[in-house]
């Protein structure tokens, strides 16, 4: 078909469905349940492929007054008229300039959601490209400044205090060893390709799905927010410790225990740390709404104080005196080195003070959800991924140099921090970083205050971006109000964070908010460790990060600890923030949009079944392990609705061949034609075949396969589908009960050679006769189950009849099972054998006996009068079929090629047999839900024709019935 013949099939506005059979389908009937349910289902992109076709690429330098008359056939896919060297490649291969300036990103520009591959344009262009940022700008000195904060200046002192030397240096050692596994982590993904916009959510969701990603991205969104509102309150402390007067409410006096005299101690008010954190939070929101370019701009400006007032606080350590005007003052003395060495843990108030009365007893566990906020940070640079000149590189190295960077702050600030006061003063004085800093306090005070409203600025600036991230990965719809254009500022996700913030402010207390804060931080942490966990243990082949020092033990370990972490810091904190993960998990599962990312768990299940096929090997499955795996020929003997590839009642009853939907089926059709001309088209018919059975809730895969005929694809089909112990072990058709009304003289010979294939196969078969009267899940059936059991199956009849007790549908009913004999002799002895089986097989049935005592027509005089009409009627088509042949003078051969042998008393015995059959079924169990009888193999050398009518003599008057045929083994066993 060319794009001609597409314009002008979809000139008249109309979708249809790819002709799977061949014909175009018509509805069953005007009020099947059928055509109302795929009303509302998305045909899917059924024009894609067209539109593709559509397209003509054109360099700039083509576009001349030559072009008017468009690029003629022989010109090429891009119009090129001159020779190349390369044309048995094609014009797409790497010799191509355009192709490989489109392969490396250069004409492509990244979308503005993490999303890949979506809505992507090709331009020609050559836009100005941005200002791109190194390893020291880009990276290090973002994660320098979120790392060192707030906990540092106002806490640090006062957990040495409360720890001791020791343990503050195992406690230290405890967080950095987690951030520095976590970095290695990190560094190994974020090095294994491109990165865009969403940090560590994009690489968690691109690691472990979109599940796990937004669930640990929603997390990590508010932890950042809530970081925000630490910062605020850590700025707003520390300026009314610096000027008490300017606190409206009353200031909280504590008693200072411990001392031989007690000392009054003042600290801010939590009511003015509430109005002055509000009104803080609206102005930084107000400068994040006004200038988000320049406080990018000038946000490493806001390090400058920083380092300039640890500078200070490490001369002021080194000049401290021991007559210092400061009671508890010691400078650098080994006694005090000794004094603080041990623990000192013991209950204190809401604002950290030693008292005994206090609500809040310290132990190590609450300091490291205390301190682990100032080792957090490392993923600043990696937020700022797409403003880096050399993602590669800098991640890596700004990262882990800013990690180690800072723990070693730490360790040498716990060793100086403990030797230069006595405990009292660690435990009281809140700003002793102030109180020691040469020359004067303030300039640690004006430090701290830029480092915490210049976090803060980067949390109510990366936060929102971070949920705009998400948002714009369409797949979860309840988000869809925070999304943002390419080139638009997230103004509802600022505004929503800002709240966010605001409430934390409300609560005022800086050591409540710090683990809340811990828990969501050590979650994305967790989460980063187990995807590099995962894709370093699968080794898929996309997996060559550039960073070669990283280990899945490492990672693993890392993961480990960051949740043994959030065990020692609150196990109910814990508890909560798994349990929220775990919620947004489901409810993403539920209400999200599918989206394939590529995941490690993809990755996983390939690895597993490649595992489990080769475990199940190639010998055959043990009847205790069996399951029926059906290959449903979804194509039709019949009509179906329109824009349905499959009956809607073939997918019902491949549903009532699971036990509790454990299983696979296979759905497959035949498109007639020649694969070279088809294979688009078949394509695209694969991809609606799928969405239809997805649509019918029945778990299996879609197959089209393209042939000159019907008997051709089935032979190909039932030969090569499956894979291993994996490969389809029953057919599933539809009874071709059309093709005498119809007068389809093709489908007799089709029918009789996919029966004589599934045999040749080893396959079992299962041929459906009513299908469009079968039941749905929601059409309960009452009566029986009646099974003719004629010819030895391996239990297949049995166990399918098990299978439908198992639906709703069918579970009101019960199970009879009629044994057909020759003999009466031999009655009694069967119906107590089948008895002693059934019992042995767990399955409970009522046993029948039928007997056949003789094949001889005429001494069978009282059939039933429609019986023997429909005996007669066949009667008369085979003897016209004979003498046709015999006008003709000559034997036609038989589909395999065999001369045709016609025994005409033989031909009166199978009629006669089906007759006899078709009786006691009409006799028997004409009120029945379902039928199940043997299917009788075609007779050897007989025509195909012969064998319809024998069929449609044996299934003459039933409404439903269930035609089946084993294969050679047993699918049940009598053994535990």
């Amino acid at each position: 078909m060319d794009s001609g013949d597409i314009e002008e099939a979809g000139g008249n506005g109309e979708e249809e469905f790819p002709r799977l059979g061949g014909g175009r389908y018509r509805p069953v009937v005007a009020h099947d349940r059928a055509v109302v349910e795929m009303s509302s289902i998305d045909p899917g992109s059924s024009s894609s492929s067209s539109n593709l076709k559509n397209i003509k690429v054109v360099a700039p330098g083509e576009m001349g007054a030559g072009s008017r008359e468009g690029p003629r056939p022989e010109d090429g896919v891009n119009g090129h008229q001159k020779e190349s060297k390369l044309e048995l490649f094609g014009f797409d291969s790497l010799v191509n300039i355009l192709g490989l300036k489109s392969m490396t990103g250069e004409q492509i520009p990244a979308p503005s959601s993490p999303r890949d591959g979506e809505d992507i344009s090709i331009t020609q262009g050559h836009p100005k490209p941005a200002l791109k940022m190194g390893t020291m700008m880009g990276v290090f000195v973002p994660c320098l400044q979120n790392i060192l904060g707030i906990i540092y200046y106002i806490r640090f002192t006062w957990i040495v205090g409360m720890a001791g030397i020791g343990q503050g240096l195992v406690l230290v050692l405890l967080c950095g060893t987690c951030t520095f596994l976590t970095t290695i982590s990190l560094s190994a993904i974020a090095t294994n390709g491109a990165m865009k916009g969403g940090g560590p959510y994009y690489l968690i969701g691109r690691a472990l799905g979109p599940e796990v990603g937004i669930s640990i991205g929603l997390c990590f969104f508010l932890g950042n927010a809530v970081a925000g509102a630490l910062y605020v309150l850590g700025a707003v402390e520390t300026f009314l410790k610096a000027f008490p007067a300017a606190g409206i409410f009353r200031e909280t006096i504590t008693k200072v225990n411990g001392t031989a005299v007690a000392e009054s101690i003042q600290s801010p008010n939590s009511h003015d740390l509430q109005v002055y954190g509000i009104v803080v939070t609206i102005l930084l929101c107000f400068i994040v709404f006004g200038g988000v370019k320049m406080i990018n701009r000038v946000a490493p400006a806001f390090l400058v104080p920083v380092l300039l007032s640890i500078f200070c606080i490490f001369i002021g350590i080194f000049l401290a005196k021991t007559d210092d005007p400061d009671t508890g003052i010691t400078g650098l003395r080994l006694k005090s080195f000794k004094d603080n060495w041990g623990s000192a843990y013991q209950m204190t108030n809401n604002a950290g003070i030693p008292d005994p009365t206090g609500g809040t007893y310290w132990s190590f566990n609450e300091l490291v959800g205390l301190f682990f906020p100032a080792v957090t940070g490392i993923m600043a640079g990696s937020n700022r991924s797409a403003s880096l000149k050399d993602t590669q590189r800098s991640i890596p190295v700004g990262t882990l140099a800013a990690t180690l960077t800072t723990t070693s702050l730490y360790l040498i600030s716990v060793l100086f921090f403990g030797a230069v006061a006595t405990r009292d003063k660690l435990l009281t004085d809140r700003l002793l970083t102030a109180t020691i800093a040469w020359p004067f306090p303030a300039i640690v005070h004006v430090g701290i205050i830029l480092s915490t409203l210049g976090a803060a600025l980067q949390s109510l600036t990366g936060a929102p971006r971070l949920l705009a991230a998400i948002a714009n990965d369409d797949i979860l719809p309840i988000l869809n109000y925070f999304k943002v254009a390419d080139t638009s500022e997230p103004h509802i996700a600022t505004l929503f964070t800002a709240l966010i913030c605001i409430g934390c402010v409300v609560i005022g207390n800086l050591d409540l908010i710090t683990p809340t804060v811990t828990m969501f931080y050590l979650l994305c942490y967790s989460g980063v460790n187990l995807s590099c966990f995962l894709l370093d243990l699968l080794d898929a082949p996309s997996w060559r990060p550039r960073w070669k020092y990283h280990h899945w033990s490492l990672s693993f370990v890392g993961a480990s600890l960051c949740i043994v972490i959030m065990f020692l810091i609150s196990w109910s904190f814990t508890v909560v923030a798994i349990a929220l993960a775990s919620l947004i998990y489901k409810y993403v599962g539920l209400k999200g949009k599918a989206g394939d990312w590529g995941d490690g768990f993809k990755s996983a299940y390939f690895q597993l079944a490649l595992r489990s096929l080769r475990s199940l090997g190639a010998n055959q499955v043990h009847p205790k392990n069996w399951y029926p795996i059906p290959l449903v020929f979804c194509r039709p003997w019949g009509q179906l609705p329109e824009n349905v590839p499959c009956h809607p009642k073939l997918a019902d009853f491949a549903n009532c061949m699971k036990k509790k939907g454990r299983g696979m089926s296979i759905f497959v059709s035949i498109l007639d034609g020649d694969y070279y001309e088809c294979a688009e088209e078949a394509k695209e018919a694969c991809k609606q075949l799928a969405t239809y059975i997805e649509y019918k809730r029945c778990e299996g895969v879609a197959e089209i396969v393209v042939a000159p005929n019907m008997t051709e694809g089935f032979r190909g089909i039932i030969q090569t589908m499956g894979l291993g112990n994996l490969k389809p072990n029953i057919v599933v058709m539809r009874y071709p009960e059309i093709w005498r009304r119809e007068n389809l003289t093709e489908i007799p010979s089709t029918f009789v050679g996919i029966i004589n294939d599934c045999i040749t196969a080893n396959k079992a078969v299962v041929i459906i006769k009513g299908l469009d009267e079968w039941p749905n899940e929601y059409q309960r059936q009452y009566g029986t189950i009646d099974l003719y059991w004629i010819v030895r199956d391996g239990g297949l009849m049995l166990l399918l009849s098990q299978l439908l007790l198992t639906k709703e549908s069918f579970e009101s009913c019960k199970i009879q099972l009629f044994c057909i004999a020759e003999e009466d002799s031999d009655a009694e002895a069967l119906k107590a054998d089948v008895k002693k089986f059934l019992y042995d097989l767990r399955m409970q049935a009522e046993v029948i006996v039928v007997t056949m005592k003789s094949w001889d027509i005429r001494s069978e005089g009282n059939s039933q009068e429609d019986s023997l009409e429909a005996f007669d009627a066949a009667q008369r088509r085979i003897s016209d079929y004979l003498g046709e042949i015999k006008r003709q003078g000559s034997n036609p051969l038989l589909a395999n090629g065999k001369p045709m042998v016609v025994n005409e008393q033989q031909v009166e015995k199978f009629l006669y047999t089906m007759l006899k059959l078709n009786s006691t079924i009409l006799s028997y169990s004409r009120m029945a839900a379902v039928v199940l009888v043997s299917l009788p193999p075609p007779p050897l050398n007989h025509p195909a024709y012969f064998y319809m009518e024998y069929m449609d003599l044996l299934v003459e008057n039933v409404p439903r019935m269930l035609i089946v045929r084993g294969y050679h083994r047993d699918v049940v066993t009598l053994f535990t």
